[in-house]
């Protein structure tokens, strides 16, 4: 049989080294064979935890330890190098010193290895030497074809397969559990400690997988390919950043178009580390406001804590599409905790199931007429106390056609281990997602065992139960909300035009004229020159005039004087110009002003700001507000991406804590909001028309007039690349 570089020596048609066909995703993680760099039979070492974690959980393909030392090792043959391995393996793990990696590398790719997991620390996340090694494996791969995992991951774990091709220590147990997830995680110490927790609780996986670096395959190569695998019900991510944002969202698309939900949990959440920018659109709509947005569009859900993520996944896996909707049934063994869950359910947004009278009248057989309402209180009964009704009364109340989804809310009751288990009969039977949880300390860890042992999930906390369930209602409302396809206006301009303006800063007169080509109303305005040549201009408009500053220094108008409204007569008007010219040279000096520009004054209810951010990861989005000085003191905005259908701006309005104000309040008209959504419409597709080249815009304001009186754009600015 051939070996080293003889098996790799595939030639072209057309003569010269051909790069051999890449290992597919689904032969990685069920390989046929793996070499184990660094074998050893000390559980002390990497390569030896790792020796001993395929043969104690019987993986059943070729293992070859590879370890010049040692002739066998765990009674597998030992091979001095990768050279002298029989049949190149699918996969190889490596775990060598970096100042040993890339002739390690170059060698399994001789060999003809498949993929090349490499466990070793010190590459691009340590410094400029080990970003500069890393790019030296990556040119292997894409020399070669060899495909490489990480560095600085944790491996996988692949239950089914029974191959934990990992050095974990989570690891020396004697079941590796399966299940129906899949989880792909940035952090390795994440997923072998959340595989570890999940399996505790009674939570299987399919796949635990840890990219590491993401130096060759990345998180979306995994991702696709548990999105297309029938047999993984449910996908959890762990995300620090993504490589390539548009490949996230059709994956995200497609598991939304299959019905399989995602669950994500991704740093980055706070202002930390991102960069301050001029326009309001830019620093409102940071990176972790744009991720949130596409994860809305897509059907995401975004998980806080990684316990959460797993429970919320195995609930969804459990029970996908059979929620008809998230009316609460809670069970209670007191008063107390069904006071609590009253409060609690009603807080995160979901509503208590309103029991029907018959479900009342049976449960009134067993429990005073309060304790037999929904939450439902095992602590009030009717009935002796010798006579047992935990499994009636459950089964009856998750009975109740207006419950969807359920809670059991047990604290500390006499005979609690057998009640418990006889509540756990009853959900199993009523066949709706029921969460048990047990609050008891030590006292109760006999009746979680045989819970457990029973496949029940245990909480612990009845927060924790909570968020799950809020998430869980959060997946189904995003996912049963229909999706407009935005379709693009037959009036707007030829989609080219972006690559015929010149790029840097646009002034409020060419964003105005950009908007207006694009179908959205703007104020009428003149430029002049001088403070005298203000006067003609207003009175060719009509009065009140409003008058601004023409300046490419001034971002922001009213913060340097630069803006004066209600002018009423040619007198004021030339006053005002001359005081504006005052006024800028005290706040902003040496700000450049070219002239002004006498402007109609627009009249309306309100104030709206809509903004344009183009994000590095996934291009444009839309930003959506109450405008003016609202914009900076509430900083409540909607973001969605570009471009959105005008039929989905509703949707935005609805999210904003000021929604109230677009539909009218305490005596006030509702807003034009068919005109809003229309001109979002265009200023969206004017977004995606220009791409990369349109840094940021910013429409502000935007005013809005009375429903049916329309909206006019009076100031802008934008940035182009």
């Amino acid at each position: 049989m051939m070996s080293g570089p003889a098996r790799h020596a595939h030639t072209a048609a057309l003569g010269g080294p051909a790069v051999p066909p890449r290992l597919g995703i689904d032969r990685i993680l069920h390989p046929r064979s793996v070499a184990v760099f660094g074998a050893s039979e000390d559980a002390g070492k990497f390569g030896g935890r790792i020796m001993h974690f395929l043969i104690r959980h019987r993986f059943d393909g070729d293992i070859y330890p590879i370890n010049p030392n040692r002739a066998s090792i765990l009674e597998r043959k030992a091979y001095a190098s990768i050279a002298d391995v029989p049949a190149a393996p699918d996969v190889a793990i490596v775990a060598v010193p970096v100042s040993r990696m890339r002739e390690t590398v170059e060698g399994a790719a001789a060999a003809g290895v498949g993929c090349c997991v490499i466990i070793t620390t010190g590459f691009a996340e340590a410094d400029e030497a080990g970003l500069d090694l890393q790019a030296a494996l990556v040119e292997v791969s894409a020399r070669t074809g060899m495909r490489i995992v990480g560095p600085n991951c944790m491996g996988f774990i692949v239950p089914h397969h029974r191959m934990a091709l990992c050095s974990s220590v989570v690891l020396n147990t004697d079941s590796l559990g399966d299940g129906s997830i899949g989880m792909i995680s940035q952090s390795g110490a994440l997923m072998v400690s959340e595989f570890d927790r999940a399996r505790t609780a009674g939570i299987g996986l399919r796949y635990g997988v840890s990219v590491g670096n993401q130096s060759d395959l990345e998180l979306c190569d995994f991702l696709e390919f548990m999105v297309d695998e029938p047999q993984t019900k449910a996908i959890c991510l762990y995300i620090e950043g993504l490589l390539d944002g548009a490949r996230f969202r059709r994956a995200a698309a497609r598991c939304r178009q299959l019905g399989k939900p995602l669950i994500v949990l991704k740093t980055g959440r706070t202002a930390a580390g991102v960069v301050a920018a001029k326009s309001h659109t830019a620093s409102l709509a940071g990176s972790w406001e744009v991720f949130e947005a596409i994860c809305r569009d897509e059907g995401i859900v975004i998980a806080r804590d990684p316990d959460d993520m797993m429970r919320t996944a195995h609930v969804l896996a459990s029970f996908n599409g059979r929620r008809p909707g998230h009316r609460v049934g809670v069970l209670s063994s007191s008063g107390g905790g069904a006071s609590i869950a009253s409060d609690r359910v009603t807080e995160i947004g979901l509503e208590l199931a309103p029991l029907t009278e018959a479900t009342f009248d049976a449960l009134g057989t067993m429990l005073l007429a309060p304790q037999a309402r929904n939450p439902v209180d095992l602590g009030g009964r009717k009935v002796p106390a010798d006579v047992e009704i935990a499994g009636t009364a459950t089964a009856t109340l998750f009975a109740d056609p207006t419950v969807d989804i359920g809670v059991a809310f047990l604290m500390s009751m006499p005979f609690y281990q057998k009640r418990c288990l006889l509540i756990a009969d009853a959900v199993r039977d009523c066949g709706k997602p029921v969460l048990i949880v047990c609050t008891p300390g030590a006292a109760a860890d006999p009746a979680r065992q045989a819970l457990r042992e029973r496949g029940f999930v245990v909480y612990e906390d009845f927060e924790q139960a909570l968020r799950v369930l809020a998430l869980v209602a959060e997946h189904d409302r995003m996912r049963q909300q229909p999706r407009t396809v935005p379709v693009r206006p037959a009036d707007l301009p030829p989609p080219d035009k972006a690559g015929t303006l010149p790029g840097g800063a646009m002034g409020e007169r060419a964003v105005k004229q950009l908007l207006a080509a694009y179908g959205v109303p703007v104020a009428r305005e003149t430029i002049v020159r001088t403070p005298e040549a203000c006067a003609d201009a207003a009175a060719a408009i009509g009065f009140p005039v409003v008058l601004k500053a023409v300046s490419p220094d001034i971002v922001h108008k009213s913060d340097a004087g630069a803006v004066r409204v209600g002018l009423a007569d040619a007198a004021a008007v030339v006053e005002a110009a001359r005081q504006m010219l005052a006024t800028i040279a005290e706040r902003q000096p040496g700000a450049r002003v070219d002239g002004f520009s006498v402007q109609e004054q627009v009249r309306g209810e309100a104030e709206v700001i809509v903004g344009i951010r183009g994000d590095a990861q996934f291009g444009p989005v839309v930003m959506l507000g109450l405008g003016g000085i609202a914009v900076e003191i509430l900083g409540d905005v909607a973001l969605v991406p570009a471009p959105v259908a005008a039929a989905d701006v509703g949707a935005m309005i609805a999210r904003l804590r000021t929604a109230p104000l677009f539909h009218g309040a305490r005596g006030r008209p509702p807003l034009d909001t068919d005109a809003i959504s229309q001109a979002v419409e265009r200023i969206s597709w004017l977004a995606a028309d220009f791409g990369a080249r349109l840094v940021d815009l910013e429409v502000n304001p935007l005013i809005v007039k009375a429903a049916g009186a329309g909206v006019v754009a009076v100031d802008g600015r934008a940035t182009l690349a």
